[in-house]
């Protein structure tokens, strides 16, 4: 490169490191970006995820611990939807909403018809060491899927639904979204961190790159 590489080309190569399944050239990126920006706890998570999707669950451990012993945090997922001018809010795993017991109900019906037209859940988001059945309960509890759900039995029918995530949305709840969009006949508008996803008929406007 004609200029000395900052942390966003780091955190570009750390990225494509993560979806290329590459350890050791991530690991390497990851050293060169602590040196320019240490306090990015996402670069750690980053780290522990290559890691992790590959197995190596000690050295995940440790690249978290360091995050840890360092002070930095990682920033809890959620996501809302906003209905009769009242914005709701759904973490992970969150069975707290008035409307849990419906909205989980309506994610199995939803799950079981999806994978009825190709669905197969990617368990490699998930990023811990547990059974697969356990995984794709995970799968199946992440915030915008929840929000999702809630906002198909709470308006009616082919009617569009807009969410806001916090952070990126996982490769797999992208897929689930795109399944959904097109059984369910509607139009789902996700906000995530980096940018609009526009699902409609199973296609969304990114074209399954962000």
């Amino acid at each position: 490169m004609p200029l000395r590489p900052d942390a966003s080309v780091w955190g570009a190569l750390l990225g494509a490191c993560r979806i290329h399944g590459n350890v050791e050239l991530g690991k390497f990126a990851s050293e060169c970006l602590f040196e320019v920006d240490s306090e990015n706890v996402g670069y750690y998570i980053l780290l522990s995820n290559i890691y992790a999707n590959v197995g190596q669950w000690e050295s995940a451990d440790e690249v978290r611990s360091l995050a840890r012993d360092r002070g930095l945090k990682k920033t809890s997922g959620w996501s809302s939807i906003e209905l009769n001018n009242r914005i709701e809010l759904f973490y992970t795993g969150n069975q707290s909403h008035p409307h849990c017991e419906e909205i989980c109900k309506e994610l199995e019906i939803l799950t079981a018809k999806i994978k009825t037209v190709g669905y197969i859940p990617d368990c490699s988001f998930v990023l811990q060491d547990v059974e697969e059945d356990e995984k794709e309960y995970i799968l199946m509890s992440h915030s915008e899927r929840l929000a999702i759900t809630y906002g198909i039995i709470s308006t009616p029918p082919k009617s569009p639904i807009r969410i806001f995530k916090n952070l990126r949305v996982c490769g797999d709840c992208h897929n689930v979204t795109k399944f959904i969009s097109k059984i369910t006949e509607r139009e789902i508008i996700v906000r995530d961190s980096n940018r609009f996803h526009h699902f409609k008929d199973g296609i969304c406007s990114c074209g399954d790159y962000w």
